[in-house]
């Protein structure tokens, strides 16, 4: 379980097929505080930790993609040389800052456009059709493990749907939002209340 506050910026290093793909992830945590097993959200991706090293400030992990998270996530995401949004999973007792993010991504979405507003950005994605209808203006969605708020929502004829987000400076700087152009690729995992409300209304249906 996470909240989609991104802690750190990785980097993967090594990416190695062994069946599933091997990736090995720098990042700038202490590796005494990684456990074997533990779960870390990676650009909204929950992954297991199956190894890690280095030193406290310039640590390591390594984790096993398997073919159906390469097929649900960003095309090249695991390419050496990515920059991955980090997360580690909540602690009891940790505070929920973001909203509840389970690291299962649901779709890719496509940045339409980035606007200067301000000293933010307006960023606007195109979302899937089988996603549109969990997607409500002022409703939290992940995008690459980052906790956001939906500004509007407006549906397209084709039944796909295009949302506005708001991306402020901090955000910008802290995670790899700041990089965001049209036609680029992103994680989404929608609200895990709209899915269970979309599911029992479905069922009453």
């Amino acid at each position: 379980m996470f909240t989609g506050i991104v802690t750190a910026l990785g980097t993967i290093r090594e990416a190695t097929r062994r069946g599933d793909l091997r990736a090995v992830i720098a990042c700038p945590f202490d590796p005494a505080g990684i456990a074997i097993g533990a779960s870390i959200a990676c650009s909204g991706v929950c992954l297991t930790v199956v190894e890690r090293g280095g030193t406290a400030g310039d640590a390591w992990f390594a984790v096993d993609i398997s073919g159906e998270t390469l097929a649900r996530s960003v095309p090249g995401r695991w390419d050496v040389g990515a920059a991955l949004n980090l997360e580690p999973a909540l602690r009891l007792g940790d505070e929920l800052g973001g909203h509840i993010v389970t690291g299962h991504v649901d779709g890719v979405g496509t940045v339409a456009s980035v606007t200067p507003v301000g000293d933010s950005w307006r960023v606007v994605i195109a979302t899937p059709a089988e996603l549109a209808p969990y997607i409500a203006p002022k409703g939290s969605i992940t995008v690459d493990g980052v906790s956001l708020t939906v500004n509007e929502v407006t549906d397209q004829p084709d039944g796909t749907c295009h949302f506005a987000l708001n991306i402020i400076p901090h955000t910008a700087e802290v995670t790899t939002l700041g990089t965001l152009a049209a036609g680029g690729k992103v994680n989404l995992e929608i609200d895990v209340l709209a899915r269970y409300l979309q599911r029992m209304q479905a069922l009453r249906g």
